[in-house]
């Protein structure tokens, strides 16, 4: 049987570029190499695409060599083409198979990348380019959970132009939530530009930081909560893991807490009584399938101390991928190893381009 051939796409215009090249060097890693051939596709900080480059060099910085190449919209191609004069020679020869996009944040998780496979017809890897926007903006992800009737914590939001016009205004808005509570970039992840707020002062410092990486602004209400995630896998009938929980050695699940080892703790499965963990799976795939997502997308929840109450936090639609991150590790608590969770992410992304094209694109009044 001849191999797929595989586009590893990753790191990207983002904040979580080196998140997102550690998750695609153990992606790669475990691919398998007689099912697959894997082309590794760098998108650096300033949005060149590198055909070629492993993220162990990525990861080495310096000067990152590789070929540049891009993806033409045209379907009947369906491969990477050379640039800046480049031969064809020195680009992968042969149509793409399917594109797993290991990208997070910015042009990448956010509907970018996926609306451009759709113009390449080429299968991808997780949701499609509006779950992946929705997902993306915490704002209009809270608005359609809330449209769902799905339990959410309080929250606002501004522009950063309401906040640099008037300060005052937007403080006072914010402030109906009480203090603590948290500052957040609408569109970001890996809790980059996250700041908890326990005063006016606090805030000014967090507002202004989030609007330093993102022109909308959310402010959370603070809850006294368990941190619980659960994976889902699926498209159309998705299913959902067993409940992992983070204990956070750090006041919060900040960037430090995930990404320096020792600063969290993983309890996989977490410790919940049978109907707590049953309700969280169903509501993950609630979320999942509100949204309209393919593939995988880890959901994370506040289990509340005082009451028990479960109140969504949201949706990671392209979550971290490394063997130490918490989307792999849940499935492979509940049953499925990291090398057979990718196998059949790659399944899913081409079922469901399968399906996709069984819609008409042109229409026939006579056929009606």
């Amino acid at each position: 049987m001849a191999r797929k051939r595989v586009v590893v796409l990753y790191g990207g215009r983002s904040g979580e570029h080196e998140v997102s090249v550690n998750s695609a060097a153990s992606v790669i890693e475990a691919l398998d190499g007689e099912r697959y051939e894997v082309i590794p596709v760098l998108i650096t900080r300033e949005g060149r695409w590198l055909a070629g480059v492993e993220p162990a060099r990525a990861l080495a910085g310096g000067g990152i060599r590789g070929v540049p190449v891009t993806l033409p919209v045209d379907p009947a191609r369906r491969e990477l083409m050379p640039v800046d004069g480049k031969g064809p020679g020195e680009v992968p020869a042969g149509s793409i198979d399917v594109v797993l996009p290991v990208l997070h944040g910015t042009f990448g998780e956010d509907g970018t990348v996926q609306g451009l496979l759709e113009l390449a017809g080429i299968p991808y890897v997780g949701a499609g380019v509006m779950a992946s926007a929705v997902g993306m903006d915490k704002v209009i992800m809270k608005a359609v959970l809330g449209q769902h009737g799905l339990p959410q914590v309080r929250y606002k939001h501004c522009l950063r132009r309401d906040w640099e016009r008037d300060r005052e205004a937007v403080l006072g808005e914010m402030e109906q939530l009480g203090y603590p509570c948290f500052v957040k970039p609408a569109n970001l992840g890996s809790s980059v530009g996250i700041s908890k707020a326990r005063n006016r002062e606090e805030l000014v410092r967090a507002l202004d930081l989030a609007a330093a990486y993102d022109r909308k602004i959310i402010v959370e209400e603070f809850v006294d909560a368990r941190e619980i995630e659960v994976a889902v896998l699926g498209n159309d009938y998705p299913a959902a893991s067993l409940p992992g929980e983070i204990i956070p050695r750090n006041e919060f699940y900040d960037y430090e807490a995930k990404y320096t080892e020792g600063r969290s703790e993983l309890v996989i499965p977490a410790a919940l009584p049978p109907e707590t963990m049953l309700e969280i799976q169903k509501l993950a795939v609630r979320v999942f399938r509100a949204l309209d997502c393919a593939g995988l997308a880890r959901v994370d929840f506040f289990l509340r101390r005082k009451d028990g109450a479960v109140l969504v936090n949201e949706i990671n639609t392209i979550p971290g991928f490394t063997r130490t991150s918490m989307y792999p590790k849940l499935w492979e608590a509940t049953g499925i190893p990291y090398g057979d969770l990718l196998q059949r992410l790659i399944d899913l992304a081409l079922e469901r381009y399968e399906d996709k094209n069984r819609s008409r694109t042109t229409y026939d009044g006579a056929a009606n």
